[in-house]
């Protein structure tokens, strides 16, 4: 068995990946720099877009194939960093950066797992994939990447869960809503006022619960989180617009929640920007879980979206990193995390599937 890659290693790789940057649809640079030292470490990566992959020949022995996924992508630096955040800097055990926690740790350990694997006979035959565009859900990204790579039967992705892994996350659904009036002068009983008529609505969405609640996710939430209307304090508004924030659990489709959704409406037009972004898992008997569960801890369901959302297949997140340091200025990420990461997932991609 080849040697375990160091936190030290991951640690070191992770800088130099933190040095470049990479905002959501400006992730070239980054891919460049992938593509070419994972083409020194003699992976023969493949790319499309500013996705990047490895794969394990494929020997014709009918073995069910694993995804080891985390994108390279970042959100825009939020405004209250102290450190440079494309800087990356050591101090004890943390190493902070932008991008190091969300999801920088769980891609180099889930790169440097496959690289210290791949010549070996595993009982799954093993894909690396940094994709592009996760934090926006861009379509350039795993979504584009997927049509390339073998069939997938099951998936571990690398995001910041505190090594236990979440079996399964919520959708996202985002609505934009439109009401219309009359205008009129608002010093006289005149027209009809569309803001009116939003917040009939938007009453609607503050108290309805869906009935289908899931153990692990728990209930579908909806948020009205942006409105406007009117043009000056005299106007009736003969329009208002107001987007809602959907989390799906996996009782529900979006489409069903849609439906579901217009048919409560009493004046409002809805639109949604998306209905692809569905909730995702695994089951709690799946044999990686039972290991991940054995290695990291409880399962557990997460509120946060992925990549996830877009895999048509089996499919459970597990990094190191915490989720509540995603997007906050001062990201980090802890070298002792990166070793147990490394461990873990050693560990996990020798787990035997379930007999097919």
């Amino acid at each position: 068995m080849p040697p375990c890659p160091t936190a030290e290693m991951a640690a070191n790789l992770l800088a130099q990946l933190i040095s470049i940057p990479a905002v959501s649809r400006d992730e070239q640079r980054k891919a460049d720099w992938l593509e070419a030292w994972l083409r020194d470490q003699g992976a023969e990566p493949h790319r499309y877009l500013n996705n990047i992959w490895c794969l394990q020949p494929d020997k014709g022995d009918a073995r069910p194939t694993l995804l080891l996924n985390a994108h390279i992508d970042t959100v825009r630096p939020a405004s209250g960093w102290q450190r440079p955040p494309f800087e990356p800097q050591r101090e004890g055990d943390r190493l902070y950066g932008l991008g190091s926690n969300d999801c920088g740790g769980g891609l180099v350990t889930l790169m440097l797992t496959y690289l210290s694997l791949r010549e070996l006979d595993l009982p799954w035959r093993l894909v690396f994939l940094a994709s592009a565009e996760e934090e926006v859900s861009g379509r350039n990204g795993l979504e584009a990447a997927l049509p390339h790579l073998p069939h997938i039967d099951a998936a571990i992705v690398g995001e910041p869960t505190g090594l236990r892994p979440a079996i399964a996350e919520k959708g996202l659904m985002v609505l934009d809503c439109t009401t219309h009036g009359q205008s009129g002068h608002a010093a006289r009983n005149e027209g009809i006022n569309a803001l009116y008529r939003a917040v009939d609505d938007i009453a609607w969405f503050r108290s309805h619960q869906f009935d289908r609640v899931s153990p692990l996710l728990g209930a579908v939430k909806m948020s009205v989180t942006m409105i406007q209307a009117g043009s000056q304090h005299n106007v009736v508004p003969d329009r208002c617009d107001y987007v809602v924030d959907v989390r799906s659990n996996e009782l529900y489709t979006n489409a069903q929640l849609l439906d579901d959704i217009r048919s409560h409406m009493r004046y409002s037009e809805i639109t949604p920007r998306s209905t692809r972004l569905g909730s995702s898992g695994i089951s709690a008997d799946h044999p990686l879980v039972q290991a991940a569960v054995r290695l990291g801890g409880a399962a557990y369901g997460s509120p946060t979206l992925s990549d996830q959302a877009l895999m048509p297949f089996a499919s459970f997140k597990m990094g190191p990193g915490e989720s509540a340091r995603s997007h906050t200025a001062d990201e980090y990420i802890c070298l002792s995390e990166l070793a147990d990461a490394l461990r873990i997932y050693r560990e996990l991609v020798q787990t035997p599937p379930q007999a097919r």
